[in-house]
């Protein structure tokens, strides 16, 4: 997936509801989301419901006129839409249903959603690509298929040797080594702006 840098024309475009650009923002953060909810959602219609719904907040946001008016926090703030409504997805189930969801469909668990939400800015993407390639190539191979590619686990279980119990835990060292290399290069940031 290629990243977008959206810039002041492309937000008024936004607001004053061009087809076109409105096509693409869905497009664009339709497989953003779609990464993010497929971890966290165990059904193709609760995913479409939480999406849908994501991007009527967005756009009513965007249109008030109070709403959002620097192109560069876009990302962050879909992000953060996309928080708000997952979290009112899940008080809105039942606890229960929702334990018995994850337990029937095995599903393995995402990164966090800072990570995820982060992302969606060019600065960390390119510290997400740095950190990809500093993993082992079994890590970083793992990764891919998976979050990215969105790979059927089972494929990607016939291609690593493994079964779907066994994968949990490649994928539970190769997320846990992403995120040591993740906040050793965010601390080596903060010490970076710091002096």
């Amino acid at each position: 997936m290629e990243f977008y840098t959206f810039d002041s024309n492309y937000l008024d475009r936004l607001r004053s509801g061009d087809l076109r650009t409105e096509e693409h923002f869905v497009s664009y953060f339709s497989q953003l989301i779609h990464l993010k909810l497929r971890s966290r959602l165990n059904s193709r219609e609760a995913i479409e419901d939480v999406r849908q719904e994501i991007f009527v907040r967005v756009f009513a946001t965007l249109r008030s006129s109070e709403g959002l008016r620097q192109a560069d926090r876009l990302g962050p703030f879909v992000n953060s839409v996309c928080n708000n409504v997952l979290l009112e997805h899940y008080r809105s189930s039942s606890r229960s249903s929702a334990r018995e969801e994850e337990e029937e469909a095995g599903d393995i668990p995402d990164f966090k959603a800072d990570v995820l939400g982060e992302m969606m800015t060019r600065q960390t993407t390119e510290i997400v690509r740095g950190i990809l390639e500093d993993l082992s190539e079994k890590d970083r191979r793992l990764l891919r298929e998976v979050f990215l590619e969105e790979r059927d686990k089972d494929e990607v279980c016939r291609d690593f040797g493994v079964d779907r119990n066994y994968l949990r835990v490649l994928l539970h060292r190769a997320k846990q080594t992403f995120k040591e290399h993740y906040l050793d290069s965010d601390r080596k940031q903060r010490r970076g702006v710091a002096s």
